[in-house]
């Protein structure tokens, strides 16, 4: 298609988009004006209606000296941000911002450190914000145009968004989706516009849209450094799925992107963006494909989660395989971190209690530490730096009010009802607010929130107090009669993790007194840490859960653990008749039971043994079920004490007809004790035996 009427047809659609959605010239208006510094879509773009001229520029091989200087020694702060003293002057420092106009259409208001009002670039800025990431969608429009949700991101928003983060210092990546609405792992749907069209003709749409909306971008002064040609592909971009197409509409965008940074004189990088960082093979799988089909790319950028994308360990290992292995760059794409489990818009929200990992609480100081562990983890790894995801995403409204009708009308919510016709399978029944508003790094009121400023003192740190950040939850099974027994000391962790240590601890005695040992429950508790450090009259408190429950001492006893090796396993003849299968529905519960077949006869044992068992009376049971088996077979549940040994015969009767062998009574007195089952049978039985469970009744 002609430049010059591509570039007119995607700015009126935009435009026209926009209008209808609620942007701008609408006549309904937010129910509180957005701040003043905020730009609208609109007024942002500069309509070019011929093929732009190659600009008068000299390439941009010379940087800026920063907007915003970054401090040259440790500051005074209320977190503590432990050093990377070798980070790059040039680490990417990054924060995706797509939700923000959508965000100040609705009328939210962001403030500067000290409480005033303020553009909410100028705040990132200060805070060491270096680098913006900006996501498009083709058409996020219904054909009323009425916006789909998630910040209504089409090429016009993009333009003011990078504009103000131009404004503000800040380099610009740009996030196609080739999507009209959110591209991930779960979907790739193409854009409406593409539906039709043969993958030759939705290869030359997709250059084509990719040059000329990178070119409205330029033309608008957005300082574009970064293009992402897809989101999260791992499984397809644009509707395709196959990796042969996949790579031509690489190609493509990759292609249109090198042609404009060339009639430019400006370095644009090429990514491609993927996620899963904790599946090392996967990853390589798809890095191999990218190259056997020669995809033009410079930098293989990756999500990374801590709470979903496994081990800082492993996610080093996966970057160093991309560079040293495949000669490409690495960043981490996105990242994120709660600050608090509560949901502050009444929408819920994507990561709650469940969700935490050790190393880090819900708060403030928490996800600060996060985010500084895993830009330690891309620097140590030579990454080119990493992004936040939509930090600026707060909650609009009031959380005990329904704010649907400002989602619905802004776009500030993660979809609205009017996605439905495009995505009717996610967003059509589960459209809402904001999902992520507890992991922003400002509060919901548009105040930053200090773990906002990490970025800035990486390199040098901060002075803070010590202070506690969060104490580790205990839980503490107790058996059933048993007397209850509750820790002494509790795992400290302070805001500097050099000084992480155990600490006394004094239960509360009333909530202790509530424990009924006598019958299963469970219990929650709290006490006071008795810390002789403590600044505050007002303790810290540790919690603790205690299940009250039968206990079963059998380690391993439905072999779904893949160590096996409590279990002994002795069989006469040269040929081992057993093993440890995983089969569910040869299984009496989960996936793997003990199992036995031989074309010869059995004679075999499985047993475990103990002893440190407290004195008294146990019972012992097991499952069994199996066929083939003659009458003569000697089959019986098993416990040896001392030279005592009692047992529980049981008969084979057939596939998942289980059989329960018990053995009531059992005496205990030195601690000592061999469960165990053992079949002696004819050749071409077969059996599983799983569950074994002992349990101390007096």
């Amino acid at each position: 298609m002609n430049h010059q009427k591509l570039t007119t047809l995607l700015l009126t659609m935009s435009l026209s988009a926009l209008s209808l959605a609620g942007c701008g010239t609408s006549a309904e208006q937010p129910s509180a004006d957005p701040p003043s510094t905020a730009v609208s879509a609109e007024a942002a773009v500069t309509e070019t209606t011929s093929e732009p001229a190659v600009p008068q520029t000299t390439p941009d091989t010379q940087e800026k000296s920063p907007a915003y200087p970054l401090p040259t020694a440790a500051e005074d702060a209320g977190i503590y941000v432990e050093p990377i003293p070798d980070i790059s002057d040039d680490f990417i420092c990054g924060m995706d911002v797509s939700s923000v106009l959508a965000e100040e259409k609705s009328g939210v208001k962001y403030y500067s450190a000290d409480g005033k009002e303020q553009d909410v670039f100028t705040t990132m800025a200060e805070a060491g914000v270096n680098y913006a990431r900006i996501r498009i969608w083709n058409d996020p429009y219904d054909e009323n145009g009425n916006g789909y949700g998630g910040g209504n991101n089409d090429l016009a928003t993009a333009i003011a968004l990078g504009k103000r983060a131009t404004d503000n210092g800040m380099k610009v990546c740009i996030d196609f989706h080739y999507s009209d609405f959110w591209a991930d792992p779960a979907k790739q749907m193409c854009p409406k516009a593409w539906s039709d069209l043969s993958l030759e003709e939705k290869t030359d749409a997709l250059y084509d849209f990719t040059k000329e909306s990178l070119t409205q971008l330029l033309e608008n002064g957005v300082d574009v450094r970064m293009v992402q040609v897809g989101n999260e592909t791992n499984n397809g971009m644009a509707g395709e799925t196959q990796i042969p197409s996949i790579a031509q509409l690489m190609n493509a965008g990759s292609k249109a992107i090198r042609e404009v940074s060339k009639n430019y004189g400006k370095e644009i990088k090429v990514a491609l963006h993927y996620t899963n960082a904790s599946d090392y093979d996967g990853l390589d799988s798809i890095l191999y494909k990218l190259s056997s089909f020669q995809v033009d790319y410079d930098i293989f950028a990756l999500s990374y989660y801590p709470y979903w994308h496994g081990t800082f360990e492993n996610l080093q290992n996966v970057m160093a395989n991309i560079q040293n292995k495949y000669g490409k760059e690495t960043l981490i794409a996105e990242t994120a971190y709660c600050y608090t489990t509560e949901d502050t818009d009444g929408s819920g929200n994507s990561v709650s209690e469940a969700d935490l990992i050790d190393a880090y609480g819900a708060t403030v100081q928490s996800q600060s530490t996060a985010l500084r562990d895993v830009c330690a983890a891309a620097n140590e790894s030579g990454a080119l730096g990493v992004f936040y995801w939509e930090g600026a995403w707060i909650a609009v409204g009031d959380v005990t009010a329904d704010n649907s009708p400002i989602w619905e009308e802004f776009g500030s919510g993660w979809a609205s009802s009017y996605a439905a016709g495009y995505d009717p399978k996610d967003a059509g029944q589960y459209y809402g607010g904001c999902s992520w508003d507890n992991q922003a790094l400002f509060d919901a009121h548009g105040k930053p929130l200090e773990s906002l400023n990490t970025y800035k003192w990486l390199k040098h740190g901060t002075n803070a107090e010590p202070a506690i950040d969060m104490v580790t939850a205990q839980t503490i099974t107790c058996n059933i009669d048993a007397e209850l027994t509750l820790p002494d000391t509790v795992d400290v962790v302070y805001n500097n993790r050099a000084l992480n240590t155990a600490l006394p601890v004094e239960w509360y005695e009333e909530q202790v007194k509530n424990i009924d040992t006598s019958k299963g429950g469970t219990y929650e508790i709290c006490g006071k840490i008795l810390d002789e450090n403590a600044t505050s009259d007002n303790p810290t408190e540790a919690h603790c859960t205690i299940q009250v429950e039968q206990l079963n001492y059998v380690v391993n006893p439905s072999f779904e653990d893949a160590d096996s090796s409590m279990w002994q396993v002795s069989y006469a003849g040269d040929h081992n008749p057993t093993d440890f299968q995983q089969k569910e529905p040869d299984a009496h519960t989960g996936e793997y039971a003990f199992h036995f077949w031989s074309e010869s006869d059995m004679d075999f044992t499985i047993e475990q043994e103990f002893t440190d068992l407290a004195p008294g009376t146990y019972t012992l049971k097991a499952y069994f079920q199996g066929g083939d088996i003659d009458e003569s077979a000697e089959m019986e549940l098993f416990a040896s004490v001392d030279d005592t040994v009692s047992s529980a015969p049981f008969t084979a009767q057939g596939y998942a007809n289980w059989q329960e062998p018990v053995i009531p009574s059992i005496t205990v007195t030195d601690g000592t004790l061999t469960v165990g089952l053992r079949i002696k049978c004819n050749a071409k039985g077969w059996g599983t035996i799983d569950d074994f469970t002992l349990n101390k009744i007096d």
